[in-house]
């Protein structure tokens, strides 16, 4: 662990925050398995695009971070006196950075008996601050990959479909495939084009209670970039194998969330978003090494190379 948290500390030493969708370069992470069936959990900085949305301190559904102002969810997490947690995989850490919503804006067109148009935009009341553990998330490209390489879910939600103590603190992912809409709809009746499908056929992998409003992330053959593809909507029970989960298809709200995010005055903006991450201010949190030639950038670097020799030769 002593290496692991090393290889941690030079991420936010050096200022090189990785850009949307990318995840920090640990080439140390371990998969541990957790107590979901089938399932692992996830490993710092893995997701972390990754937010709990909370009300009155409780984790209430899952959330992605678009850009510094704009979290991602469903319209199921439409209440009162919430706040984001973001940055972290343990809900339990004292150490928690949380973001109060100062706005909340779902499709107008959303109808609860089908569940289509389930897609929300909560506005956070100060802006990020992106570093290696806070992230956004990439939308999906167009054209749209005909075949996605690698495709995960991951949530603070139930791990039992009966049992609402069944929640966990860390959070927790599993590998997700993305099914064919037809196939799918003849199980689901109710589906629509804004819609898709993912499970991992013959295994109990799913989203849960809990878990709405998380991202499907998957990415492509030989990229390392992360892109939304789909948001944790509903589905029949939990963990069923053979039956999928139901998300909303992201890559039909590209321009809703657009149009949306104008006329709440912080636009989003994918380029400015990059271009802010490359050009941190000098007060973020990561920037204090920024400059690679400085006296103190030189010190950290020693303290850290002898705390990894240390660390490998067990001195």
């Amino acid at each position: 662990m002593l290496l692991f948290s090393v290889v941690l500390l030079i991420a936010h030493a050096t200022g090189a925050d990785p850009g949307c969708g990318e995840r920090p370069t640990f080439e140390d992470r371990k998969m541990r398995y957790s107590r979901i069936v089938g399932g692992l959990e996830a490993e710092v900085g893995e997701f972390p695009w990754q937010v709990s949305i909370q009300a009155t301190n409780q984790h209430f559904c899952g959330g992605t971070i678009l850009n510094s102002w704009w979290i991602l969810t469903v319209k199921g997490s439409c209440t009162e006196e919430l706040s984001v947690v973001l940055g972290t995989n343990d809900l339990t850490s004292p150490r928690l950075e949380i973001k109060p919503v100062s706005s909340i804006v779902y499709h107008n067109t959303f109808k609860r008996q089908s569940m289509d148009n389930d897609i929300a935009l909560l506005m956070v009341a100060s802006p990020i601050k992106f570093d290696s553990l806070i992230v956004p998330i990439c939308m999906p490209p167009e054209p749209m990959p005909s075949k996605w390489h690698k495709c995960w879910v991951a949530g603070w939600g139930q791990t039992t479909s009966a049992d609402k103590g069944s929640m966990k603190t860390d959070l927790l992912k599993v590998p997700m495939v993305i099914i064919d809409w037809n196939e799918c709809a003849k199980t689901f009746t109710k589906l629509t084009k804004n819609m898709l499908c993912a499970g991992f056929m013959n295994e109990s992998y799913d989203a849960c209670q809990g878990d709405s409003g998380g991202p499907l992330v998957c990415t492509t053959e030989g990229s390392k970039k992360w892109y939304q593809v789909g948001i944790i909507s509903w589905g029949r029970s939990c963990g069923q194998k053979n039956t999928p989960g139901i998300y909303t298809s992201l890559a039909n709200y590209q321009l809703w969330i657009k149009n949306v995010t104008q006329a709440e005055g912080r636009p989003f903006d994918t380029e400015h978003t990059r271009s802010t991450l490359k050009h941190k201010s000098r007060d973020s949190r990561s920037s204090g090494c920024s400059e690679l030639g400085s006296p103190r950038c030189w010190l950290l670097r020693g303290l850290l190379s002898c705390l990894l020799l240390r660390a490998v030769f067990n001195l």
